[in-house]
């Protein structure tokens, strides 16, 4: 049974009903309470015009940041590149790596593009830095009207990268000192103690904690802040001080959903104490946003500090709400009545939102029908207007603060709340002209707060790319704020008068593919209710008396039964039944008197059936899900993928056969001649798929021989035969003929072997390990029948490249996933990091600290992230690698987060140190990540000795430098490359999987040549004079 749900509680039904709702609906709904506000549309533009004329006016006080957006637009690579170069390059210890980088980055930039003689100096000063000069070439350039790529180029010759590298360090300090309130807290708030007119609520510059070191070292520079802050913190209202912004993400390593009980235990604890702190000193402190599947484990932990007390009497707890939610109207009213109920005043900071790009890439990786976020600047602008309505009507228990620099939101907003008591926030280097003419024109009641990062320069980048992102888009507020060419009127433009496109241009999850072919469902498991309502499904669809039983033209074979047991808890879940020598027999001739017709029918008639089987899958996924987690040891996040890659597979190949395989292909020829060349199925196959993906495998293998017109004898794994068994009958269902599928399951050494071994097969699709493909190989061989096709897909000694210039945060998560996920069994998992020696400490440190994180367990619990090993001879197999690894002295970490069910088979992730690269023997088919390091420098000698092993499947990548991405890519003799990403997870269609050399015969699984090397080749040419001519050439 699946558990590990957490618990509902009912006031969240409004947010939840909000999250999926139509974003058409929503918006019509806005509309309609806005035409209801004290704020006409007439007063806001007229409001808006005034602020943006003078703003305009003191255009020369414009901000750093928009100067650069309006010199060097988001639209091109520049604007990036002038970011991300200066702050790589202080990752980089190495110069010979920091050169390449920077060689790789200018290369090739149109930074005369950017040249305008009329541009404000500082931001001449700041192209120039960034790009070309060291403090006295950028005072030297101050007069010059040279363009800047001359200068590049004249500068790389007579000096090199080392200039330039030294230049864009100090192009860095001066953009830090733009956009960051001080390096450290103590220098922040001094600078901004002389900011009289301003307060500032101070952020500690980071990212998500990936390791408990992370977490306790964010924990500590939290809890000193708020010392520091309130030194200088007067009594009475707190909003009167300067104050903190908290992200919970950075306290603790598994901020997550499913981690509900460790978020509750660890992290909610850690909260309270920083929120009495900050109470202590009477400095107000805001619960920071973050994506969108955090947005109700924020509202647990906000929940838990009202139930601790912080907010009696004290109005300085606070949470950040984004307007581009669906949900924010519901959050708000969650908010009020929390308040109302504990007769409190909590605080709102409203915001757009950061993440957008993030949100929308998430939804349709995960197959989503919908969005948690608009997808129009415009509908996010209204939910705005709608929050900030809705605040208004809340006075009586939510002090509410404003985040936006827009113009016209500033302008609404100070329209609605005339005479009320508000707070208006901007960013720290950003923003200034829009507020300044309000205060000006429209004083608000309290002094602007400003949002002060507080950090390193090193750890600007990933905030400041999400402030560009959010503010630079050339549809943004900001960005056509800056553009001189764009007129106050044009500007003053009401949301509530702009209508709203037909429809959104972005394709949801479940239309990613579209027209072509449906992408398969796909669920949030991070959304409350829905892995709940999976669970429930699942419990419902079990069923205890499931057989899985030779399927010969369509019926069951009796025979002897065997147990079938789950690998985590050594429990029978169903039994099997091996495939005799006379069922194999059986098969073998019904599939070859059955596969001329099916041929025949052509590839719309297959592709239908197959169409019907996938829609089935997806109607039926609970019985599948819950088979994949029983039998095969599945979490549930992978059986949710394991089912929709076989939906994906089906689909796939459905597509591919309707349109390879339905009418001939014309060829080119003379006058009077037709060539055509048509596809037909080859005969019969034999597909034998194996137990680490027992349903996407094996239906894809199954449904490609199927779509290109073969008859097919499928054998499954011999630990897995349920969920295979499952999928056959679900094919049979679907009008796959009987004599054309059978199913024979059996162990590879007697099913297996008859039929690799029978004249009559003409090819086999096989995935396994290499030694059994070249045993199938052999046995295709030495056969007296036709010559035969394999198609194998093998193990791999898998790499991952890591230099001195990647992200060791992005570095510690893809590594982890990589290697451990699905407890490393899987063929396309991690088994080698190779980390630049000059950062390897650190990377090491922070993949370690993140595998610590796992937990390892029954898949059955919600919260586990590591099952169980197939089997005991496969477990004692890993098991004794380790322990002769620790020995030796070679084991860095292991995993101890561990609630292992008696009688099952596990094997904790660890981490193995090896000299060097070649020291890795053979693939370690289970959750052991091998560790070594190589020299900068030596890149291709690394290569080299990756592709020696003879593997050849895939290979990842972690570096900022472009060029040295596509050189490794372009050296490595592998199938798949990824690149800052994780090396797992295929995707059908999108990432053909398949490798080279030891590791698999091609051509890629879920790929454009796949379908055909399962089809034969047919040339027909026909002399049409022979009939009476060529028509065609009488008709002009």
């Amino acid at each position: 049974m699946v558990t590990g749900g957490m618990t509902q509680s009912p006031d969240r039904a409004p947010v939840r009903a909000l999250a999926r709702r139509s974003e058409s609906d929503i918006v019509a709904e806005l509309r309609s309470a806005l035409a209801t506000s004290s704020a006409s549309v007439e007063a806001v533009v007229q409001r808006g015009l005034e602020l943006i004329r003078k703003a305009k006016a003191e255009g020369e006080r414009e901000t750093l940041v928009a100067q650069l957006m309006n010199r060097y637009r988001l639209s091109t690579e520049e604007g990036v590149v002038l970011m991300c170069l200066a702050e790589a390059l202080l990752r980089v210890p190495d110069n010979a790596t920091a050169n390449a980088l920077i060689r790789d980055k200018i290369a090739g930039r149109h930074w005369k593009d950017g040249e305008d003689d009329d541009s404000p100096l500082i931001v001449a000063l700041s192209s120039r830095g960034l790009s070309l000069g060291s403090a006295t070439l950028m005072l030297d350039a101050m007069g010059s009207r040279a363009n800047p790529l001359t200068l590049l180029k004249s500068m790389v010759r007579r000096s090199g990268e080392p200039v330039i590298r030294q230049a864009a360090l100090a192009a860095m300090k001066m953009l830090g000192q733009q956009f960051v309130m001080g390096e450290t807290i103590d220098a922040a708030v001094k600078r901004a103690d002389k900011q009289k007119s301003e307060l500032a609520s101070f952020d500690m510059l980071g990212e998500a904690a990936r390791t408990a070191e992370d977490a306790q070292r964010y924990y500590e520079s939290y809890a000193n802040a708020i010392a520091r802050i309130g030194k200088g913190a007067k009594p009475g209202d707190p909003h009167a001080n300067h104050g903190i912004s908290i992200k919970l993400s950075a306290l603790h390593p598994r901020y997550e959903y499913l981690q509900a009980a460790r978020v509750q235990s660890e992290l909610i604890p850690n909260v309270i104490e920083l929120a009495r702190a900050a109470r202590a000193v009477n400095i107000p402190l805001m619960i920071d946003a973050e994506e969108t599947d955090r947005l109700e484990p924020h509202m647990d932990v906000f929940a838990a500090l009202i139930d601790a007390g912080i907010a009696d009497n004290w109005t300085g707890l606070g949470i950040v709400i984004q307007a581009y939610q669906k949900r924010a109207p519901a959050v708000i009213d969650w908010l009020a009545n929390r308040a109302r109920t504990r007769g409190v005043k909590l605080s709102m900071r409203l915001v757009k939102g950061a993440y957008w790009d993030t949100e929308i890439k998430r939804a349709q990786t995960l197959g989503l029908g919908d969005f948690p976020v608009f997808t129009a600047k415009l509908h996010t602008d209204l939910n705005y207007m709608r929050c900030a309505q809705l605040l208004r009507d809340y006075q009586d228990c939510i002090f509410p603060a404003f985040a936006s620099h827009n113009a016209m939101t500033l302008a609404y907003v100070s329209e609605l709340f005339s005479g009320a008591d508000y707070e208006l926030q901007r960013l720290h280097g950003m923003g200034e002209g829009a507020h300044d003419a309000l205060v000006a024109l429209f004083p608000p009641p309290r002094p602007v707060r400003v949002y002060a990062p507080v950090g390193t320069h090193r750890d600007l980048l990933a905030y400041l790319v999400r402030r560009l992102l959010e503010n630079g888009a050339n549809s943004s507020f900001v960005h056509q704020f800056s553009d001189p060419g764009v007129t106050a009127e044009q500007l003053a433009v009401d949301p509530r008068s702009v209508a709203s496109a037909a429809a959104s241009s972005i394709a949801t999850g479940l239309g990613l593919f579209d027209p072509v072919r449906r992408n398969s469902r796909g669920y949030d498991l991070g959304e409350p209710g829905v892995p709940e309502a999976l669970v429930s499904a699942i419990g419902a669809a079990r069923r205890s008396d499931l057989v899985a039983a030779p399927i010969v033209g369509g019926a069951a074979r009796n025979g002897k039964a065997e147990p079938v047991r789950n690998p985590a808890t050594d429990a029978v879940v169903g039994q099997v039944i091996e495939a005799d020598a006379a069922a194999v027999a059986a098969a073998v001739a019904a599939a070859q008197r059955a596969h001329g017709d099916w041929s025949l029918a052509g590839g719309a008639f297959r592709a239908e059936r197959l169409e019907r089987a996938a829609d089935l899958l997806e109607e039926r996924d609970a019985l599948f899900l819950g088979l994949a987690i029983d039998e095969a040891g599945k979490t549930l996040v992978d059986a949710v993928a394991e089912v929709r890659e076989a939906v994906d597979f089906l689909r796939y190949y459905a597509a591919q056969a309707r349109a390879d395989f339905t009418y001939p292909v014309a060829l080119p020829g003379p006058t009077g001649e037709r060539n055509e060349l048509m596809l037909e199925g080859k005969g019969v196959f034999v597909c034998i798929s194996p137990w680490n993906f027992p349903l996407a495998i094996f239906l894809g293998q199954v449904s490609a021989a199927l779509a290109a017109g073969n008859s097919v004898l499928a054998k499954p794994a011999e630990q897995t035969p349920l969920i295979a068994h499952a999928a056959v009958e679900l094919l049979l269902e679907a009008g796959i003929p009987g004599d054309v599928l059978a199913f024979l399951p059996g162990r590879g050494e007697t099913v297996g072997a008859a039929l690799t071994s029978n004249n009559d097969i003409i090819g086999v699709a096989f995935t396994g390990s290499t030694e059994v493909a070249r045993m199938i190989n052999r046995s295709l061989a030495g056969r007296d029948g036709p010559i035969a096709t394999l198609i194998a897909e093998t193990g791999g000694a898998n790499a991952m490249i890591v230099d001195s210039t990647a992200l060791p945060e992005q570095v510690a998560r893809d590594a982890v996933a990589s290697a451990f996920q699905s407890a490393g069994q899987r063929c396309s998992a991690l088994r080698l990091l190779c980390v630049q020696e000059d950062v390897a400490d650190t990377m090491i440190e922070m993949v370690a600290g993140a595998m610590a994180e796992l937990n390892v367990g029954d898949p059955s619990i919600l919260a586990t992230d590591v099952g169980p090993i197939i089997d005991d001879e496969a477990q004692a197999n890993i098991a004794a690698y380790v322990a002769e690894a620790r020995a030796a002295g070679r084991v860095i970490a292991e995993a101890g987060r561990t609630n292992l069910p008696a009688g099952g088979h596990f094997v904790p992730p660890v981490a193995i140190r090896l000299d060097h690269v070649t020291d890795l023997k053979r693939e370690i088919f289970g959750p052991v990540l091998h560790v070594a390091t190589w020299k900068g420098g030596e890149l291709d000698a690394l290569i080299d000795a990756i592709n020696a092993s003879g593997y050849g499947l895939t290979l990842g990548v972690h570096t900022r430098i472009d060029g040295v991405a596509a050189h490794i890519a372009a050296r490595a003799a592998v199938g798949n490359v990824y690149v800052n990403r994780n090396q797992i997870g295929a995707i059908v269609g999108s990432q053909p999987f398949g490798g080279r050399g030891l590791s698999g015969t091609g051509p890629k699984a879920g790929g454009p040549h796949y379908l055909h090397r399962f089809a034969e080749e047919k040339s027909i040419s026909t002399d049409i004079t022979a009939a009476g001519g060529n028509a065609a050439l009488m008709a002009g």
